[in-house]
């Protein structure tokens, strides 16, 4: 009776033992096995001060260098490269591209301003003190956004992909996927590097979102949807035309304040993410 007791016990030590074991296995492998994406966490952001913004601006691409803000636009026949000073207001000469040309995505790297073209392949490299043209580069792809980080310039086609070029020749060093929980985020558009972090407009979109640059996760998710009406904006540009979307994202790093616009968008808002 006391060694089948024993055995019982024993049974028993073993049969919880297992158990115990099989939860813990099960659970070990849905960890490892998880392959869940978080979703992005929403950012908000407060209104500094709105500017008035030319409504014929087609805007491409804007970004800060100098205590002064620079804005290529686009169209052809209208697409256009050129400076505002620290109260947004235009001065100096602006530079018109050929109409052949639909003119992007723009940003100043190491003494230049580089402005990519939509369809024609070409980038157009000024001095970014004098607005001289120095050269032109080509790019295999539809040119759409850019920015860049320490060594690289970063490029958007529409797609989901980032490219990080070589800014002497353009050629292609590193390729990001871009992605979220529900899978590639396409339409990526104009873009702005921010301590680390990839701002992205997504066209069509009141969004933007702030990318990961190691692994293309999309992190954060600003909602501009009420931009316009925060601001107090005369009209809303997108009753006009469709087409006139959310698109211009710039920094300042002495005021730590990021600048939004639109195509033709009668407002830049100036905003400070909390």
């Amino acid at each position: 009776m006391k060694k089948e007791l024993i055995v019982l016990i024993s049974l028993f030590a073993i049969a919880c033992n297992n158990t115990n074991n099989a939860d813990t296995a099960d659970s070990n492998d849905e960890s490892e096995g998880n392959t869940t994406i978080s979703a992005p966490i929403a950012l908000n952001y407060t209104i500094q001060k709105v500017y008035a913004h030319d409504t014929t601006a087609y805007t491409q691409g804007i970004e800060w260098h100098n205590n002064s803000l620079i804005e290529g636009t686009g169209l052809k026949g209208k697409s256009l490269l050129y400076q505002m000073d620290d109260q947004l207001k235009p001065f100096g000469k602006k530079n018109k591209l050929d109409p052949v040309y639909f003119g992007e995505g723009i940003t100043v790297f190491d003494g230049k301003i580089y402005q990519l073209t939509w369809e024609e392949h070409v980038v157009f490299v000024y001095d970014a003190t004098t607005f001289k043209k120095i050269k032109t580069l080509s790019w295999p792809y539809e040119g759409w956004g850019l920015t860049h980080n320490d060594t690289a310039l970063i490029v958007s086609t529409g797609s989901s992909n980032l490219y990080f070029v070589n800014p002497t020749d353009f050629s292609i060093q590193k390729t990001l996927g871009v992605f979220n929980e529900y899978g590639y985020q396409s339409m990526l558009n104009e873009l702005e590097y921010v301590d680390g972090k990839i701002f992205a407009n997504i066209y069509g979109q009141n969004n933007i979102v702030v990318i990961d640059p190691n692994s293309g996760k999309i992190t954060n998710k600003i909602d501009c949807s009420n931009l316009l009406a925060q601001a107090k904006a005369s009209y809303n540009p997108l009753l006009i035309d469709a087409g006139y979307v959310l698109n211009g994202i710039a920094y300042r790093k002495s005021t730590d304040t990021y600048f939004l616009t639109g195509k033709c968008w009668p407002v830049i808002v100036e905003v400070k993410l909390n």
